[in-house]
């Protein structure tokens, strides 16, 4: 096996190359719990401790949870490395080219172009109420016609003249000002009274009163939300310039898996292709394909290297077991392994790797909850990075109660927030998603554990809100 950062297959980088964590990594215990990540996990230390030969290692190579998060997101804006002293390595990736893009499909994306105003806006004087357009000072003569909201522009009013007026119509030339139609009555004549002072110019959008022609209304990097698609739209624009949503493709693995009914004679339900098509559609991916390889080491290297995916999602199969096939697979067809086992519980043995220009795997380990700890380790922010969204800012909260923690691993334990902390969930273990099914997000708790009261980072689910009643303890 390959040390996390080299190519597969050509012999592993010297300790004198690697950083601090990882260079302390090569010489510790593999501390892998038998079971953590899904049947057929393999001996304890996964593949992470495996040789370059494919037999067991005792040296422990897996990568620090924040340090694997860093890789993944890094990746991204990378090229293939083609050794450590190649002064291409770590090239920058070529640029996605932007792609024009409906509004109606534009949610999510982020802008390549600045939003410039086409027009002003609003294009010409508007009114801001429903009332009347007065000229001088009243009381004021009413003309019989009013004046609406997109029909043609009414005639210029003379001084002591008013008309009728809705919001959002244009205003007649020489217009004063715009009474309110509850600051306005009429006397026994017809005449229009105000009710209140009135000032030059009340109630009347000017023509550029939001911008110019060509001002900047958006920078590039915006993130599309609804509020800009509304801009846009009132902007003039009918498509906006934006990044393209990577595309996604998730391979299945696994003969064991049954896609209905109750499990029965050792075949389980596959909770994983229910799930993470669209958990991967709100961490913003395209997803292009959804298959089921199941344990056929063929199918999957076909799988692999005829997607036209910028990711492909693997589930199961990266362990040392006799049917886990991702390893294998990725060493034969080259691929640069960048992240090999991560210290993280649950999800220890999930992998990422580049397979070629412009395409990496995520490969996830098979139970649900360890599954989910790698889609949010290593596919979001990769993904992330790919679509040029920001990264979220990490914000903490105060743990309601204690959180057993592992001696060196990084744990990540399903919380419901309340109030002004985190509820840690039970229902917690690889296997299970009953904790993270009633979660807002995710509790970082760091190697030891966490204390009552102590501030825990926070991973926001995508469709986190703020709570749903439920509370598994």
């Amino acid at each position: 096996m390959t040390a996390p950062g080299t190519r597969a297959g050509t012999p592993a980088a010297d300790t004198d190359d690697l950083d601090v964590e990882e260079a302390l990594a090569l010489v510790r215990e593999p501390r892998e719990e038998p079971g953590d990540d899904g049947p057929g996990s393999g001996p304890p230390g996964g593949p992470a401790a495996r040789r370059a030969d494919g037999r067991p290692d005792g040296r422990h190579t897996a990568t620090a949870w924040p340090r694997a998060r860093e890789i993944a997101a890094r990746a991204a804006r990378t090229a293939r490395a083609h050794g450590r002293d190649d002064p291409a390595a770590d090239a920058p990736a070529p640029r996605r080219a932007p792609v024009s893009v409906p509004l109606g499909d534009a949610l999510g994306l982020v802008l390549a172009a600045p939003l410039d105003a086409l027009t002003d806006l609003p294009s010409f004087d508007t009114s801001a109420m429903d009332g009347w357009a007065v000229a001088g000072p009243g009381p004021w003569q009413v003309r019989e016609e009013g004046v609406l909201a997109g029909h043609a522009p009414p005639g210029p009013l003379s001084d002591g003249e008013a008309v009728r007026i809705a919001t959002g119509a244009r205003i007649p030339a020489d217009t004063t000002a715009v009474l309110r139609t509850e600051h306005g009555r009429t006397d026994a004549q017809g005449r229009l009274h105000p009710t209140r002072e009135m000032f030059h110019g009340q109630d009347i959008r000017p023509r550029g009163q939001e911008c110019r022609t060509g001002d900047q209304l958006l920078p590039v990097g915006t993130l599309v939300t609804p509020a800009v698609l509304g801009l846009a739209a009132a902007a003039g624009y009918d498509t906006v310039t934006a990044v393209p949503r990577p595309r996604a493709e998730l391979l299945i693995l696994g003969d064991e898996l049954l896609t209905e009914g109750l499990p029965h004679d050792g075949l389980i339900r596959d909770a994983l292709g229910p799930m993470l098509p669209s958990w991967l559609r709100a961490l913003g991916a395209d997803v292009i394909a959804v298959r089921r390889i199941g344990d056929d080491a063929r199918a999957l290297r076909k799988a692999v290297t005829g997607s036209r995916a910028d990711l492909v999602v693997t589930t199961g199969g990266t362990a040392a077991g006799p049917v886990d096939h991702v390893h294998p697979v990725l060493e034969r067809i080259g691929a640069e392994l960048l992240v090999d086992g991560v210290k993280v519980r649950p999800g220890h043995p999930m992998l990422l790797a580049r397979t070629k220009d412009g395409q990496h795997l995520v490969g996830l380990p098979g139970n649900p909850l360890a599954a989910v700890s790698g889609l949010l380790t290593l596919a979001e922010p990769l993904l992330r990075t790919l679509a040029a969204r920001p990264a979220p800012e990490p914000y903490t909260l105060p743990l309601k109660e204690a959180v057993q923690g592992h001696p060196y691993d990084t744990r990540l334990i399903p919380v419901v927030l309340r109030g002004d902390h985190a509820v840690p969930l039970h229902y917690n273990g690889p296997a299970m998603l009953r904790g993270i099914a009633a979660a807002d997000a995710l509790a970082v708790v760091p190697p030891g554990g966490a204390r009552q009261d102590e501030e825990a980072e926070l991973l926001d689910l995508p469709w986190a809100t703020a709570g749903i009643g439920v509370c598994f303890t």
